[in-house]
């Protein structure tokens, strides 16, 4: 009882190191390929927990589904020849039960739970009375409010320990990432838990391995506290996702090349020179709401002088016309189409937003 509880003590400490690394299997598959996966792992000296899927909830009906509760002894064995505490996803009552019995030492909720509030209340109501930490991945659909929500049931559930996985979303017509990464919703999110741990899933994000360095430096440059990635012995014969995932020793070398950066500013003059230019920055937004201002006081006009005169307030040719305007400034100032899209679409909401009103005064 004495060495749980210390176990237990041990991983909360883990889980505040920085970075953090979360490295294994998509799948577990036989009892030799996880111990070896994470014997190599830990040789790497890169690794902090070892992730297996045990429980597979996949898309599509005839796919490998997960090994089932008969691979947990083979992560008990796996951690006490490496070294590393291990993880699993859970997604019903009788997962986290199973997990929790055979010493799982972190437990994270997959995108297919957290979409389904009904299947996260579920998992909270059989975490309660737990001491286990509990990792909460996005949703598959962008929908920020679910993985709130996601979040503060199992707090609702006694859980203390909880932290984030950002593994992008499902989105319409994106074709470069498995899950279009929606960077603006992780970092939204990390704003919202300020202090909460926060990693990122390139394997997920990606799909592919020769990605797989851009994603992780990106998610490092915001900030993240860590990456959890898949690692395999034979990633091109693994049972599940073979494309994404990395032998431990290519896994190692990722984590060398990475650059890693800190929020944390500790010579004074340089941060008074980010003090400058935050300041310059703080006036030009100050100049820009101002703008912004003007222009919905001129849409307010236009939105008048269309009532008086039962004029529709979406003039598609105008807008059309306004957009391929902005395109070919911003590209002389730098600015991309898709930022260019994104504010004048935003622009336009608003200001349709002020005729409306007016139209139905």
């Amino acid at each position: 009882m004495e060495q749980a509880i210390e176990t237990k003590k041990e991983v909360e400490a883990l889980l505040q190191k920085r970075p953090l690394i979360i490295s294994g299997p998509c799948s577990a598959e036989t009892e030799e390929q996880v111990v070896q996966t994470a014997t190599r792992l830990a040789a790497t000296g890169k690794v902090d927990i070892l992730r297996a899927g045990i429980w597979k909830p996949r898309t599509r009906p005839g796919s490998f589904e997960g090994i089932g509760t008969k691979g947990l002894p083979w992560l008990q064995q796996a951690k006490k020849e490496s070294g590393l505490p291990v993880a699993v996803e859970v997604a019903t009552a009788k997962q986290v039960e199973d997990a929790l019995h055979f010493g799982v030492d972190v437990l994270w909720i997959g995108a297919r739970t957290t979409v389904n509030p009904f299947s996260v209340q579920d998992v909270a109501d059989a975490l309660k009375g737990a001491d286990v930490p509990v990792l909460i991945k996005n949703p598959i659909n962008p929908d920020l409010e679910l993985w709130i929500g996601a979040v503060e049931r199992v707090a609702n559930a006694g859980i203390k320990n909880i932290g984030l996985i950002h593994r992008g979303f499902s989105s319409y017509g994106n074709t470069e990432y498995r899950n279009a990464p929606m960077w603006h919703l992780a970092i939204e999110m990390k704003r919202r838990n300020p202090g909460m741990l926060l990693i990122n899933d390139p394997s997920h994000i990606c799909g592919r391995r020769d990605i797989l360095m851009d994603v992780a430096q990106k998610a490092i440059d915001l900030d993240f506290d860590g990456l959890i990635i898949e690692s395999h012995i034979d990633p091109d014969n693994a049972w599940s996702d073979a494309k994404q995932q990395v032998t431990p020793e290519r896994l190692g070398e990722m984590i060398n090349s990475i650059v890693w950066r800190t929020e944390e500013i500790d010579s004074e003059e340089l941060h008074a020179v980010m003090e400058k230019m935050r300041q310059q920055i703080n006036q030009l937004d100050d100049e820009l709401l101002q703008l912004i201002g003007q222009r919905m006081k001129v849409a307010d006009k236009i939105g008048q002088y269309k009532k008086d005169n039962n004029i529709t307030i979406l003039q598609t040719n105008r807008w059309n016309s306004i957009l391929a305007r902005a395109y070919e400034r911003g590209e002389k100032l730098g600015l991309s189409q898709e930022f260019i899209t994104k504010y004048f679409d935003a622009v336009h909401m608003e200001s349709i937003n002020h005729q409306n009103k007016i139209m139905n005064s």
